[in-house]
Parts: structure tokens; sequence; C-alpha cells
């Protein structure tokens, strides 16, 4: 018979100190990949064993889980490379694209609608859509909306 995980939502206040120090080394790991498990724990206060022992088991809980996401529009032409140069920049900047829409091109140029979710490790948006502008076959590219 299979083990049957419960959750529960507890206010932060009620939880030990040693969870939320778990929760903050957990934290400072993601966000300095080359920072050691052991650099993690001395900064929040905790031992090694004791982060081992919760690591598994405590995560926050947020309204959004991930990041952000914007809807971007462009006009490109239709010629192998162009879209595939846009998704690279959209990797290389370390965000994730949720959606693609294109229309079917008209006089060798098509309408693309992206939805990107940018993350908490995204390079600065503006700089991704300046660099995309600068690519061969990209005609138009705007931001429509950010939520």
């Amino acid at each position: 018979m299979a083990d049957h995980v419960n959750y529960y939502i507890i206010k932060k206040r009620a939880l030990p100190e040693v969870f939320l120090k778990v929760v903050e080394a957990k934290h400072l790991i993601e966000k300095e990949k080359a920072m050691t498990i052991q650099d993690a724990v001395d900064a929040v206060g905790i031992s090694r064993s004791s982060f081992y022992k919760y690591k598994d088991c405590i995560f926050p809980f947020y309204e959004h889980t991930r990041g952000s996401v914007i809807t971007v529009a462009m006009k490109i032409d239709d010629e192998p490379g162009v879209l595939a140069s846009v998704i690279n920049a959209i990797a290389a900047f370390k965000a994730n694209i949720l959606t693609i829409h294109q229309s079917i091109p008209i006089n060798g140029v098509a309408d693309i609608s992206l939805s990107v979710e940018i993350l908490p490790n995204t390079g600065e948006v503006q700089e991704l859509i300046n660099e995309i502008e600068t690519f061969e076959g990209i005609h138009q590219i705007k931001i429509l909306a950010r939520e």
C-alpha cells in the first residue's frame, strides 16, 4: 500500500525557526548557482543535517509560483532560422516560452505572438527586446502586455 501524502498550509509564525532557515538556505542555493550547501547553511545558521532532514519537506507558498508573463507581438520574415534566432535569444536570457502563435505568412511576412515567462534569473527584458530588434528578418517587435 502506497504512502498517502498530506499537505497543510501553516502560517509562517507557527513554523519552527529551523524550517524557515531551510527555506532560506534553499533560496540562497537557487539564486547563487555556485554556492555550496555548506555555504548556504552557514549563512542561515543551521547544520547540514537539519538542511538535509527537512529540505524535501518544506516549500514556500507563492501566489505566483514562477514569474511574470509578457506578451510580445512581432512581424518577421517567413524564412528558415528567423523564428529560431528569436527563440534562442529568449532561452539565452533564461526566459521560458509559454505559447507561440503564428499567422499564415502574407507576402513573406508572418505575425507572431509569444507569451514569455520572466523568471527570477531572466535577464533584463528591454535588453532582450533590443537584441531581437537587431536580428535580420525582424520587422517589428513590441511588448503588448505584462502580467
